[in-house]
Parts: C-alpha cells; sequence; structure tokens
C-alpha cells in the first residue's frame, strides 16, 4: 500500500499517545477514519482534531478485551463505509510487578487487551480486509515482544504473543492472500501516557516508576512513532522498529543470545531503586 488517500482506516486506542498520532497522521494523508477506544472524552476529542484536518471520522467506544463488541464494532465500520483497507491494532496497558506480586486477575487484564484485543480485531475485520483487494494489519507488540525484562511478565506474555500470533498471520497472508500485508510494530520507549496510566504491584510507588520511565527511558516522541509506523506499512515491512533503542536492543539480542537477561537483570535491579 504506496498511498492512504482515500483508504478506510481503523485504528484502536485512540485516545492519546500513538493511537491519536497515527489518526491524525492517517487524516493529513487523506484516509477516511474509524477510531475506537474505551476512553469515550479522549477518542472524541482525536476524532474532533481529525476532522479539523479534513478528514471523515467514525467513532465508537469499544472495550478491545470485549470480543462481541469487536464484532460488532468491524459490522458497523463496513456498514458506515462499505471496505476497509486499514487496521492498526494499538490499544494497550501496562503492568509493572515481578511475577511473586501479579495476581491471576492480573495476567487476565493484560492478556484481554493487549494480547486477545489484537486477536479480537483481527479475526473481527479479517474478512473484509481481505475482500478489500488492497489491505494492511499493523499490531502494535513492544520491544518487550522480543526480550523479557523483569518486573514485566505480565507485558512480556502479551507482547511476545501479538509477536507470534502476527508473524503467523502474515506468512499466512503471504502465501494465500498476498494483497494483504502484515506488520508487527515494535516501539521502543515512546512518550505517550501507557506508564502514567500503568498499574504496579501493592506497596510499590507508581509515580515514581512513571516518572523513571518518562525521565530516563522515553527518547521517541509520539507523532514521530506514527510516521514511522505509516513509513513500515508502505513499505510493507514484517518487523517495523520504533526509536533507536529499539533498534540498538534488537540487534544486541540478536548476537548475544541470552546474554542480555544479565543487563536486563541490573536495569531491573537499579529501577527498584526508585520504587
Amino acid at each position: 500500500m504506496k498511498d492512504f488517500h482515500g483508504k478506510v482506516a481503523v485504528v484502536t486506542g485512540v485516545a492519546s499517545g500513538m493511537g491519536r498520532e497515527l489518526a491524525l497522521e492517517l487524516a493529513r494523508r487523506g484516509a477516511k477514519l474509524s477510531l475506537c477506544d474505551y476512553d469515550a472524552a479522549g477518542l472524541e476529542a482525536t476524532a474532533e482534531a481529525a476532522r479539523a484536518l479534513g478528514a471523515e471520522v467514525h467513532t465508537k467506544v469499544v472495550n478491545v478485551g470485549e470480543r462481541e463488541q469487536l464484532l460488532a464494532y468491524a459490522d458497523d465500520v463496513v456498514e458506515h463505509y462499505g471496505v476497509v483497507n486499514l487496521l492498526f491494532n494499538n490499544a494497550g496497558i501496562a503492568h509493572h510487578a515481578s511475577v511473586e506480586k501479579t495476581s491471576f486477575k492480573d495476567y487476565d487484564r493484560l492478556m484481554d487487551v493487549d494480547f486477545w484485543g489484537v486477536v479480537n480485531s483481527t479475526k473481527a475485520f479479517l474478512p473484509h480486509l481481505i475482500a478489500s483487494g488492497d489491505a494492511h494489519i499493523a499490531n502494535t507488540s513492544s520491544i518487550f515482544g522480543l526480550f523479557g525484562v523483569g518486573g514485566q511478565s505480565a507485558y512480556n506474555a502479551a507482547k511476545f504473543a501479538v509477536r507470534g500470533f502476527t508473524e503467523a498471520l502474515r506468512i499466512e497472508m503471504l502465501s494465500t492472500h498476498p494483497h494483504v500485508g502484515v506488520s508487527c510494530v515494535h516501539p521502543g520507549g515512546i512518550k505517550t501516557d501507557i506508564c502514567n496510566n500503568a498499574t504496579v504491584a501493592e506497596g510499590q510507588d507508581q509515580a515514581a516508576f512513571a516518572d523513571f520511565f518518562n525521565k530516563r527511558l522515553a527518547r521517541t516522541e509520539a507523532d514521530a512513532a506514527a510516521r514511522t509506523i505509516l513509513a513500515g506499512v508502505q513499505k510493507n515491512r514484517g518487523r517495523i522498529l520504533i526509536g533507536p533503542d529499539a533498534v540498538v536492543l534488537d540487534l544486541a539480542v540478536r548476537a548475544g543470545g541470552s546474554a542480555y537477561q544479565r543487563f536486563s537483570a541490573f536495569v531491573d535491579g537499579q529501577l527498584g531503586r526508585f520504587m
């Protein structure tokens, strides 16, 4: 897909951050938008900003972890536009805690949104994307979908799962429906609200965790991330790395194998000092 003008693009998780910037960048490039988020106020603010850029915008409040809501949403989009060309599965949440302190409920919550949200949306829209004749799916994993990080077992599990699901889907589309491109997106430290809204283990300092991430790890602006994603879609890249940290860490893990785990343990220890 070389041009987004006139294409119908569905973006999940648009209330802030990368999702919002993806919606606005697609609006600038002439796409027709269908936007969804669980946050009704944030969703409407993004929709109004996209309309101000001249885009046609359809919206719906959706919890991506609820399968029936995604299936109904897909029907609504097709009824409204008649076709779907682009799907950006961007919605996600975060949780920081050790395996020992992460509850089963925390694991369920992360998997429902970060993994099953991607599966639910992909399954709901895939028949329409195939029927469109020109389509692309971009599923947001993370650099934490490339290597493990202490305190991030739930997020790691979900994002590794997104990576495996997306790579399998890409292989299937290449062999059966090559007009449907598939990309797995691996952002590094992006300046968004994900860590501000993250949950942590009981007794930990959420504000300190968010401050550590925002000041020490978040290096890439969300609008730059959106442009990188769209460039990767245009080139039909299977893996889209966002930010210099993502590129460097991906290379380090490839080159060093499991040796990265000792460095990651050091980082986890440093983070523990701030919480």
